[in-house]
């Protein structure tokens, strides 16, 4: 079920961008991501309450609000940065260097989460980084 909410995230990302660009017209990125937080953290907190789950927040660990606010500084920059690249640069081309992320993802998961790195992940990491530059130069 997992792949199915990874290609609806896909889905909405690419729509994000497409939107994004053309929303953030004469609009300051800045502004333009601002708007579109608040939009995001209704939707959010919106879906906690309507799910019941509001009830788990006195359950999360201090160590986990670390990571998660933490995780939401380093959400904001990207935004921030996405937004500004995007607003000045070609979508089809902020797009794949965004998308670099995963490889990024990859080597951070390897060092700081233990996780595998294989010949089937090396693989596609290089991949991934040549098909980004072919798309970027």
């Amino acid at each position: 079920m997992w792949i199915v909410y990874a290609l609806l995230s896909a889905l909405f990302a690419a729509l994000t961008s497409i939107l994004a660009k053309t929303g953030m017209k004469n609009v300051n990125s800045n502004v333009g991501t601002a708007i579109r937080t608040i939009v995001v953290l209704f939707m959010a907190w919106l879906i906690v309450f309507l799910t019941g789950k509001y009830k788990e927040i006195p359950n999360i660990t201090q160590r986990s609000w670390i990571f998660l606010i933490l995780s939401g500084i380093a959400t904001g920059l990207s935004w921030l940065c996405y937004f500004k690249a995007l607003q000045i640069g070609d979508a089809s081309k902020v797009v794949p260097v965004d998308k670099f992320s995963v490889v990024i993802t990859m080597v951070l998961a390897f060092l700081f989460l233990g996780e595998p790195l294989n010949t089937k992940t090396i693989a596609g990491g290089v991949l991934i980084t040549f098909g980004m530059l072919v798309l970027v130069l």
